[in-house]
């Protein structure tokens, strides 16, 4: 898989893992009334292949993803349904929160 930008910023309550395809940092996303971010701030970590996602993936309390190759990534890890996917101008996004 082609590296994607992820972020990763533990706290004592949870641990949030955000991560965007390389093509999206730095854009706004915009669909109707929705204006997305994809922001350096959140997303922009480090480089990192599926196999880092995943593991870091695996242990978010809240997790954050958009792009093609970040969605599809936890979508075969088994993270993601497809039916829990919101399109942005095309880009999939998906997010979660462990209660």
């Amino acid at each position: 898989m082609p590296k994607v930008y992820m972020r990763v910023k533990e706290t004592h309550d949870h641990y949030v893992v955000a991560i965007c395809d390389k093509p999206l940092l730095g854009k706004t996303l915009t669909e109707g009334p929705i204006k997305f971010k994809v922001s350096e701030e959140f997303y922009g970590g480090a480089l990192v292949n599926s196999t880092d996602c995943i593991n870091h993936l695996q242990k978010a309390t809240i997790a954050n993803m958009v792009g093609k190759k970040a969605v599809q990534t936890a979508i075969n890890a088994g993270l993601v349904h497809e039916q829990a996917i919101l399109y942005i101008e095309g880009h999939p996004h998906a997010q979660w929160v462990k209660l």
